[in-house]
């Protein structure tokens, strides 16, 4: 198998390649959404929420994880978000609407946590905190449920109020650590291992 190395890391691997499908994917779902075609928008748009469950746990499983597979995934994370928070707003915003103070909260956070992390590191953090990682997780399952079956109220409350709470410790650990390398856990574990030493 060929490899290409980036900062001497290769990247050349399957979870790249599915963040980069995501990426290639963003174009496509954004196009659906705005020509109101809401079917295949939810397809495309659950295709890469599904794909941003796989990259991140075959990095894992297989030891595969680099600097640049995070920032890539980070990116494409964005992107996804950017669309599924699209979808809501063209499809879906009359049942949200009544609880948008929420959503607005979490936006606003982060938001706060990119301009801290380009006035901190001048680059988008490659951070895989676990808690933002079950953030991930739950707000994929809330999307699909909410363009599928329906909006819950319960879910949208967990998937946002989890949301606000993962980015206020990526907040935290983007204040208190120096170097955002792939594999810090979270904040418990930054304080943890300051305190073994």
């Amino acid at each position: 198998m060929k490899h290409i190395h980036f900062r001497g890391e290769n990247i050349l691997n399957v979870p790249n390649a599915i963040s980069l499908y995501r990426l290639a994917a963003f174009p496509l779902i954004m196009y659906l959404a705005l020509t109101g075609r809401e079917f295949w928008f939810v397809v495309f748009l659950c295709a890469s929420l599904v794909s941003d469950i796989l990259d991140g746990n075959i990095a894992r499983f297989f030891k595969l994880q680099t600097r640049f597979g995070a920032a890539l995934d980070n990116l494409a994370d964005l992107f996804t978000y950017a669309m599924a928070l699209l979808g809501i707003f063209l499809f879906k915003w009359n049942e949200i609407s009544p609880h948008a103070w929420v959503l607005y909260v979490f936006l606003g956070i982060f938001i706060l946590s990119y301009i801290i992390a380009f006035y901190r590191f001048g680059k988008i953090p490659g951070l895989h905190l676990y808690g933002a990682v079950t953030a991930g997780y739950i707000q994929g399952i809330f999307f699909f449920v909410l363009f599928v079956w329906g909006f819950y109220p319960w879910m949208y409350y967990l998937a946002v109020g989890w949301g606000i709470l993962a980015y206020l410790e990526k907040i935290l650990v983007l204040l208190y650590t120096d170097d955002i390398r792939p594999g810090i856990k979270g904040m418990y574990w930054l304080l943890q291992k300051k305190h073994s030493r």
